[in-house]
């Protein structure tokens, strides 16, 4: 167990080491917007290759039939 403080120090220091040369990371989230807009070309295109698009309507159904209940 006091091994662990050491070890601490070293990961912390190579973070800032990375930070300082590739610049600094921004804390937060994304806009939603902008996390749709990243995810929809492959949400589509897996939907096209796969076929998927029944299989979320049928989904889709049987949960709204459950909320309806």
């Amino acid at each position: 167990m006091a091994d662990t403080a050491p070890r601490t120090m070293i990961r912390t220091r190579g973070r800032k080491a990375h930070s300082a040369t590739f610049g600094t990371r921004r804390s937060g989230q994304r806009h939603p917007l902008v996390a749709t807009a990243m995810v929809l070309p492959l949400a589509t295109l897996l939907v096209v290759v796969f076929g998927g698009w029944e299989a979320v309507v049928t989904q889709a159904s049987s949960v709204g039939v459950m909320l309806g209940r």
